[in-house]
């Protein structure tokens, strides 16, 4: 191994997947010294990011364990909707600590919601007995396309306003402005992704994580899709990957689409799609939420109309699943009971290959409402704790206690 591969970062990583435990498995592992692996844990140590647990004995002395200490800091995570807004609390190992869900209107523009969940984060961080300085970063899911390493979305079609805004550096401020201090010199890290990319995200690592090609679909107000493979979340050159919502449907030149254009799938088979049709049928409907609140109590129309959107998207996914070939398709979002399960698979199983499906299992997802939160909240913790990002915090970190700054 390469003294870039066993930096302290790279021995997190090993005992972060279980793969060396105790200090003669790293010196196994990486072939450094004992000494060597004793200077990179004592930064991990310093740190605060590993504890010991009791080993197991085999007849001698037993060995002290090292492991990822979940607890030394706090993730707040956001998933937001386009009317309302989840916000959670949680440590290191995706247990939520606290949490608050509300109205927020998307189309009020990133200023007023950013700055409104901004001030949900201090008494979320009170409940949930962590200090502001205890948060590492802060992850946000969000409905529309996203620019993962700007940080911004990509002409959104249901974020009116929200194109191109700097969500990143706008929720540091509000954060700085309504909470405080970052637990690390600088602004708090802000990362932000697609709702469905994360979604597929921790239901993978929740259910599926020996799934090597992973599909999760949401269909809420739009209709998206996230893609994991070997354990990573595949988005594309610029984050348009599973945008399936704007792929055209044949017979429906007529259905104008939020994106502008006409006979989108989004147009015909999204929650936003259905409320309009219910409505039309005599049902006021307004949302995807109404509509699922609508299947739960069994309306008659809603469910005809929720097996015939599952149809709808199933001839689309017939082409997605014959490129991808999945192992899994989760399928999510306020449509996602049995009526669109059952519309997906009659569509998808008679337009694939049998050799596509053959293999392919289609269920719908298991976290329900906090994959989101879940997604977002494992993407900050794979990301700052990855081996480089983690030597660079690791650095900067041991360069503010030389200058005598409290970390």
């Amino acid at each position: 191994m390469s003294g870039n591969q066993a930096s302290a970062g790279h021995l997190l990583r090993l005992i972060r997947r279980g793969e060396a435990t105790t200090r003669g498995d790293l010196q196994r592992a990486t072939g450094l010294s004992r000494s060597t692996v004793g200077l990179r844990l004592e930064q991990l140590y310093g740190a605060g990011w590993l504890r010991d647990v009791a080993g197991t004995s085999t007849g001698g002395r037993p060995s002290a364990r090292i492991e990822f200490d979940p607890t030394h800091a706090v993730v707040i995570a956001v998933d937001l909707e386009t009317r309302h807004a989840r916000a959670a609390v949680l440590d290191l190992a995706g247990t939520v600590l606290a949490i608050r869900s509300g109205d927020l209107l998307i189309g009020d523009g990133p200023v007023a919601v950013l700055d409104t969940l901004a001030r949900w984060f201090a008494p979320l961080l009170a409940e949930a007995g962590a200090e502001p300085a205890d948060v590492c970063g802060i992850g946000l899911s969000v409905p529309g396309p996203v620019d993962f390493a700007a940080g911004r979305v990509v002409q959104p079609p249901i974020m009116p306003g929200w194109d191109a805004f700097p969500i990143r550096e706008k929720m540091q401020e509000a954060y700085a402005e309504h909470v405080g201090a970052a637990r690390e010199p600088g602004p708090v890290p802000v990362l932000v992704d697609n709702d469905a990319n994360l979604m597929a995200y921790a239901e993978h690592r929740a259910a599926h994580a020996d799934c090597s090609a992973f599909l999760l679909v949401k269909a809420s107000t739009g209709i998206g899709a996230g893609v994991v493979v070997d354990g990573e979340i595949y988005r594309g050159i610029d984050g348009s990957a599973g945008d399936i919502g704007h792929i055209r449907v044949h017979d429906r030149p007529d259905a104008l689409c939020m994106c502008g254009s006409y006979g989108c799938l989004a147009a015909v088979a999204s929650g936003r799609a259905l409320a309009a049709q219910l409505s039309d049928l005599g049902v006021p409907t307004t949302s995807g939420s109404d509509v699922s609140r609508l299947l739960a109590e069994q309306q008659p129309d809603a469910v005809r109309l929720a097996r015939e959107a599952g149809q709808r998207i199933g001839e689309v996914l017939a082409t997605v699943v014959t490129l991808l070939n999945p192992g899994v398709l989760v399928l999510s979002g306020d449509l996602a009971g049995t009526p669109f399960l059952t519309g997906v698979r009659e569509l998808l199983y008679q337009r694939a290959m049998p050799r596509t499906t053959a293999n392919l299992d289609v269920v719908t997802g298991r976290l329900c409402d906090r994959a989101g939160l879940m997604g977002a909240a494992a993407l900050v913790v794979e990301h700052l704790y990855a081996p480089d990002q983690a030597d660079r915090r690791l650095a900067s970190l041991t360069t503010d206690r030389k200058h005598g700054a409290p970390v």
